[in-house]
C-alpha cells in the first residue's frame, strides 16, 4: 500500500493563502467588468435620452418653420400673385414678414432657371425641390449657399386644387436647428451628432467616436436628418456575463478569499494533521519532478458533428456562405469577429496553396472600416501579408490583385443591399471562390482548422486609384466628346467612375457620386429599373448623350439614353460582342440563362460563338477560363471582358469601352443603342419563395412541369424557348426569392408565354403569388 502524508501546517497555510490571493485578483477583473459594464450602461441611457430629446426638438422646429412655410404660401400676397401667373413676383413676397427667410422663390414644375444656374443655384436646394415635387410633400434639407454656409432649405408643391402650378423655396438660418443639438446634455467621453446623408452638420463630444455612431442613430421624422450617438466600446464580461452577474460572482469570489485565508478559524482552529501514511508529497518532494505534458486532445471520428470554433468565442452563422460569396446583417450575422474568423480561414487557404500576398479593399457603407480591420488581423495570424488598398470599389480590389502581383483579394463589400448588410468576394490564387470554395471556408472555422502562423504577416496601405485610371486611359479613349451623366447611387464607384470617364475623354455630370453608406437617395442597384429615375430625368434636362449607374461597389453597369430607354445589360451585352469579334473572330461569347434569346443569333451574325451558362459572377468567371472566352455578361449588369482587360466584372471599365464604341459610331448613342435588337421583355421578377427553400421548389417544378412547343434547358433553373420567346424559373442564389423573367418578340407572345408559366407555377402551388 503506497504512503499518504499531508503538507506541513506551514506548507498548507501558503497554498491557501495563494489560493486566496488568486481568487482576491479573479474578483477583482469580475468587479472591474461589472463597474464598467454599469457605468456603460447608465452611460447609454443618457446618450439615447440626449439623442431623443435632440430629435424631438429638431422636429418641433422643422414642424413650426413648416407651418410658417404654409401659412405664407397662402398669404394673400403670394396668392395674387399666383393668380395674375407672376411666379418671381410670388417668389419675392414669400419672405415678405419672414424675418428670417431668405431667397424666396416659386418656379415651375420643369425648373429650368434653376437648372441653368447650376452650380451657383445650388444642386442641394434644387434636389430638395426635386423631391417636394416628385413626393408632392413638403421638404427640408441642409444645403450650403454661395457663401458656404450651412442652411435650412424648405421646399414645397404649390398647389391650386389638384393643378400643380410649381413648387416653391425658402433658406432660412441653421442656428436654431444647430442649437438644438450643441445645447444637449452629452455625457463625458460620448458622441452625439446631427447629420445629413454623409455629412456631420454639428457635433458634440468625443469625434474619435464619429464612425461608429450611425448603429445608435435616430431618425428626425419627415425629413431627410438624423441625430447619430456613440458611446466608447466596452468589452463584455467574462463568460460573457453582464454586470449583475459579474457582480455577483465578484461577490462569490471575496467570499472564497476569506475563507482560504481563514480557514483554521472558520473550522475550529489549527486544521487536524493527517495520519503520517495518509501525508501528500512536500512541495520541496515536487519540485524536481517534471510538469506532466497535457493529454493530447482526443481525435473525432467521421461520425463527430463539427462544431463553432471556440476561438475568441465567436458564433458562425452558416446561412451568411452563399453561392457567390460571405455576406450577412451587420451587428447580427456579421461582426468583426467573424470577419477575423474569416480572414484567418482564407490565410489558412492561402498557405496550404503556398500563397503569401493578399490585397483586402472595401466599399463605403458604414461598417466597412472595422470589419475590414477584423479580415486583416485574421489574414496576418495566418501569416499573409496584406496589401490593404482602403476604401476602393470592388473591381478596383480585382485589378490591386493584378497589378500589385498578388493574386489572391478580398473586397469588403454589400454590393446592392441595404445599407446594413455587407460581406466579402474572395479570389485565392486567381480563382473567384463560389460554391464548394465558400463552404470550405465555413468548414475549416467550424473544425477548427485554422491555420496560425509563429509569426504575424505584414500589412501596408497602398493607394492604387490612379494607377487604375491610368491603365484604363492608356488603353481606351473615345474619338470625340460625349456629354454623361454618371450616377453611382452614392456608392463607391462615385469617386474613381467619374474619374475613370472623364480622364478616357467625356464630359462628365456626377449625380449621387459622394460616397455615403446610407444610400440616400435611392438604392444602388441599376438593374431596379425604379432606381434609374433621377438619372433619367437629369439626362434628358441637360440634353447629355447618356446615362451611366454604377451599382454599390462598381462591379455592375446600367445605361439610360436621353430619349428615356433603359438599355437591359443583355442588349449591351450584343454591342460588345459586335466590338470584341470584329478582332476576335470566332471568340466564345458568354452569357447567362436571364439574357434574351436574340443575344445568340447576334453573337452567330457577328462570327462569334455563344454559349448560355449559368447566373453567377464568380461561376461566369469559372466558365471563361475553362472555355478560354474573351467576353461575357449577366442581366444583372456584370461584364467581363478578357480582350484588352483581365477577365473580371467591372462596370468602370465596361463604361469606358462602351463610350469608345459609342463615340466612333456615325450616329447619336440613342440611335445607336436603339438600332440593336429588340422585343418585349420583361425586368427581373422575384416573388418570395413557397417554404423560404426556392431551390427544393424549382427543382420539383423541374420534374413536373411540360410546355409543349418549347425547349427546356435545366443549366439554371428552368427556361424554356419557344420559337417567338422564352420563359424562365430559377431559385436565387443569394436571397430566399424565385427569380422569373420573359422574354418575346411581341406583346402577344409575351402574354402566352407568361400564361403557360403561370399555369405551370399554379399547378404545383395553387397559392403563389404572381404579379403576371
Amino acid at each position: 500500500m503506497s504512503e499518504k502524508k499531508t503538507l506541513p501546517p506551514a506548507q498548507a497555510k501558503l497554498l491557501r493563502q495563494l489560493a486566496a490571493v488568486v481568487l482576491v485578483l479573479l474578483a477583482a477583473w469580475f468587479g472591474w467588468s461589472a463597474w464598467e459594464q454599469f457605468r456603460d450602461s447608465n452611460r447609454r441611457h443618457a446618450v439615447e435620452g440626449a439623442r431623443d430629446a435632440a430629435v424631438q426638438e429638431v422636429q418641433a422646429l422643422l414642424t413650426s418653420e413648416q407651418k410658417q412655410f404654409a401659412t405664407r404660401l397662402q398669404s394673400a400676397p403670394v396668392q395674387a400673385a399666383l393668380a395674375t401667373g407672376d411666379l418671381r413676383l410670388a417668389g419675392e413676397a414669400l419672405t415678405q414678414g419672414w424675418a428670417s427667410a431668405t431667397d424666396g422663390e416659386i418656379l415651375s414644375t420643369d425648373l429650368d432657371p434653376a437648372y441653368a444656374g447650376l452650380p451657383k443655384t445650388g444642386y442641394g436646394r434644387l434636389a430638395a425641390m426635386e423631391q417636394a415635387l416628385a413626393e408632392q410633400k413638403p421638404v427640408a434639407r441642409i444645403v450650403v449657399d454661395a457663401l458656404g454656409k450651412q442652411k435650412l432649405s424648405l421646399a414645397a408643391p404649390v398647389l391650386r386644387g389638384a393643378e400643380v402650378l410649381g413648387v416653391a423655396s425658402v433658406r432660412l438660418p441653421l442656428d436654431r436647428i444647430a442649437a438644438s443639438v450643441e445645447s444637449a446634455r452629452v455625457p463625458e467621453d460620448t458622441y452625439l451628432a446631427l447629420r445629413q446623408g454623409s455629412s456631420s452638420l454639428v457635433e458634440r463630444g468625443d469625434k474619435s467616436l464619429a464612425s461608429g455612431a450611425e448603429v445608435m442613430a435616430a431618425k428626425v421624422p419627415g425629413s431627410d436628418l438624423r441625430v447619430a450617438a456613440a458611446i466608447p466600446d466596452v468589452a463584455g464580461g467574462p463568460l460573457g456575463l453582464g454586470w449583475l452577474p459579474c457582480a455577483v460572482v465578484t461577490a462569490l469570489l471575496l467570499l472564497g478569499a476569506l475563507a482560504a485565508w481563514f480557514y483554521p478559524r472558520i473550522a475550529g482552529g489549527r486544521a487536524r494533521a493527517l495520519p503520517e501514511d495518509e501525508q501528500e508529497p512536500t512541495l520541496a518532494q515536487m519540485a524536481p519532478m517534471a510538469t506532466p505534458a497535457a493529454a493530447p486532445a482526443p481525435v473525432a471520428d467521421a461520425t463527430t458533428a463539427a462544431a463553432p470554433s471556440p476561438k475568441a468565442g465567436v458564433a458562425i452563422d452558416r446561412g451568411i456562405f452563399r453561392a457567390y460569396d460571405v455576406r450577412g446583417v451587420v451587428g447580427k450575422t456579421l461582426d468583426p469577429g467573424v470577419a477575423e474568423l474569416l480572414g484567418q480561414s482564407i490565410g489558412s487557404l492561402m498557405q496550404q496553396q503556398g500563397l503569401l500576398d493578399i490585397v483586402v479593399g472595401r466599399d463605403g457603407r458604414l461598417s466597412g472600416p472595422e470589419l475590414a480591420e477584423g479580415l486583416i488581423n485574421g489574414l496576418r495570424k495566418a501569416g499573409r501579408n496584406v496589401i490593404d488598398i482602403g476604401m476602393a470599389p470592388t473591381p478596383v480590389v480585382y485589378f490591386g490583385a493584378y497589378h500589385l502581383r498578388a493574386g489572391s483579394c478580398v473586397s469588403v463589400t454589400g454590393s446592392h443591399n441595404p445599407p446594413d448588410y455587407n460581406g466579402f468576394k474572395i479570389v485565392v490564387g486567381g480563382e473567384t471562390l463560389s460554391g464548394d470554395g465558400i463552404t470550405d471556408l465555413y468548414d475549416r472555422i467550424a473544425e477548427d482548422r485554422l491555420y496560425t502562423a509563429d509569426q504575424p504577416g505584414s500589412v501596408r496601405f497602398q493607394d492604387i486609384g490612379d494607377d487604375y485610371v491610368q491603365r484604363i486611359a492608356n488603353d481606351v479613349q473615345i474619338d470625340r466628346p460625349l456629354r454623361v451623366v454618371v450616377d453611382a447611387g452614392n456608392g463607391v464607384a462615385g469617386d474613381l467612375g467619374p474619374r475613370v470617364l472623364s480622364a478616357i475623354g467625356a464630359e462628365v455630370t456626377p449625380l449621387y457620386c459622394d460616397i455615403d453608406g446610407t444610400f440616400p437617395n435611392h438604392h444602388p442597384d441599376p438593374s431596379e429599373p425604379q432606381n434609374l429615375s433621377d438619372l433619367m430625368r437629369m439626362v434628358e434636362r441637360l440634353d447629355a448623350d447618356l446615362g451611366i449607374a454604377f451599382d454599390g461597389d462598381g462591379d455592375r453597369l446600367g445605361v439610360v439614353t436621353r430619349d428615356g430607354q433603359n438599355i437591359f445589360p443583355d442588349r449591351l451585352l450584343m454591342l460588345f460582342a459586335q466590338d470584341v469579334l470584329e478582332r476576335n473572330p470566332g471568340a466564345m461569347i458568354i452569357f447567362d440563362v436571364k439574357c434574351t434569346g436574340r443575344l445568340p443569333g447576334h453573337v452567330l451574325r457577328h462570327g462569334g460563338s455563344p454559349l448560355m451558362w449559368k447566373t453567377g459572377h464568380s461561376l461566369i468567371k469559372a466558365k471563361m477560363r475553362e472555355t478560354g472566352a474573351e467576353l461575357a455578361g449577366e442581366m444583372s449588369g456584370h461584364f467581363f471582358f478578357k480582350e484588352r482587360w483581365y477577365g473580371f466584372d467591372d462596370g468602370i471599365y465596361a463604361a469606358a469601352r462602351l463610350l469608345e464604341i459609342l463615340s466612333v459610331q456615325p450616329d447619336s448613342p440613342s440611335a445607336t443603342l436603339a438600332a440593336l435588337p429588340d422585343g418585349v421583355s420583361t425586368p427581373e421578377i422575384k416573388v418570395d419563395a413557397p417554404d423560404g427553400d426556392p431551390h427544393t421548389f424549382v427543382e420539383r417544378f423541374r420534374t413536373a412541369a411540360q410546355f409543349e412547343g418549347g425547349r427546356t434547358s435545366t443549366i439554371d433553373g428552368v427556361r424554356v424557348d419557344f420559337a417567338d420567346g422564352w420563359g424562365l424559373v430559377r431559385a436565387s442564389n443569394t436571397t430566399p426569392v424565385l427569380v422569373m423573367r420573359f422574354d418575346a418578340d411581341n406583346q402577344a407572345a409575351l402574354q402566352r408565354i407568361q400564361q403557360a408559366f403561370r399555369e405551370q407555377l399554379l399547378a404545383l402551388k395553387p397559392d403563389l403569388s404572381l404579379p403576371f
